[in-house]
């Protein structure tokens, strides 16, 4: 790397064209001046002055260096102008959190985008690990998870709960056991299908479903768009495990059948970001919507 000071030097020589007022200018030597210019061509490589009696002519090495060197410059000093200025209204945005997640929030935060175009909203959905992994590896500055993530790792705050639905066709019959009636119908699967059907049986307090293994219920569908996964059900084929969020974002909510259990089943959804991770201003209205939306 080319001594900066020496740099320096060089371009103020070129832009004032005199050793001496350069040493003026500089509070130097002209000694001093003509030695950093020496160190400067041994360092290129290159003659970057053509030396006269009382003046001098700059070479071509000499024209490229001069540009590199004021282009160092010019970039310096934007990334200070950068580094000084958050603008709360401009920038990326980004998040990962559950496919139904994103169908509930995407639309709230195009409304922001709308409203201040240079603001850029990037949602990704993922499972809880893939979003912690790619919030500790910075790929993305925030996610939502609903297991409580590691306090080592990551700070986090609770943002609300939210309801599971057993969702089925409509034209089900529901007197009969709840146990047989979803064997008999069979899982329309998607990437939280299990961990949802997991935390429905166990909260639900219908005792048939507690005693049921996740394992054993047939997959007769798999889908991985959030916005499709009730589609099938709708259409009689099917049940699933989905918030309630999902559901009321479906087209033709009645088409579909959601049952009821003893005990509703919540789930708590938390907003993390890596630990220490100060944010930019920009997140202050970003996340000011995401917890509007469960508040």
């Amino acid at each position: 790397m080319l001594n900066p000071v020496w740099l320096e030097t060089f371009i103020t020589l070129v832009d004032i064209g005199h050793f001496t007022q350069t040493a003026e200018k500089l509070h130097m030597t002209q000694p001093g001046v003509s030695q950093h210019i020496n160190k400067l061509e041994e360092a290129c490589g290159y003659n970057l002055i053509k030396r006269e009696k009382r003046s001098f002519a700059i070479t071509e090495q000499g024209r490229l260096v001069y540009k590199h060197a004021k282009a160092l410059i010019r970039d310096e000093k934007l990334l200070f102008e950068q580094l000084s200025f958050d603008d709360p209204l401009s920038g990326e945005c980004t998040l990962a959190c559950s496919g139904s997640v994103a169908l509930l929030l995407y639309p709230k935060l195009l409304q922001l985008q709308n409203k201040h175009p240079n603001i850029h909203i990037n949602i990704k959905a993922a499972p809880n690990h893939q979003i912690l992994a790619d919030i500790k590896n910075g790929h993305i500055d925030q996610g939502i998870v609903t297991d409580i993530p590691n306090e080592i790792f990551f700070d986090f705050e609770e943002l609300g709960q939210e309801e599971l639905c057993l969702i089925l066709p409509l034209k089900a019959t529901t007197n009969d056991s709840w146990e047989q009636l979803l064997l008999d119908l069979g899982l329309i699967n998607h990437p939280d299908a299990e961990h949802y059907l997991s935390l429905y049986f166990k909260q639900s307090k219908e005792q048939e479903l507690t005693q049921l293994d996740v394992s054993k219920i047939p997959v007769i569908g798999s889908i991985n768009q959030i916005s499709q996964i009730l589609e099938p059900i709708a259409q009689g084929i099917g049940f699933t495990v989905l918030p309630k969020s999902a559901v009321d974002s479906f087209p033709s909510p009645e088409r579909l059948k959601v049952l009821k259990p003893k005990q509703p089943v919540m789930e708590s959804l938390y907003l993390v970001c890596k630990k220490n991770r100060v944010l930019p201003a920009r997140y202050d209205t970003f996340n000011s919507i995401i917890r509007q939306t469960w508040a």
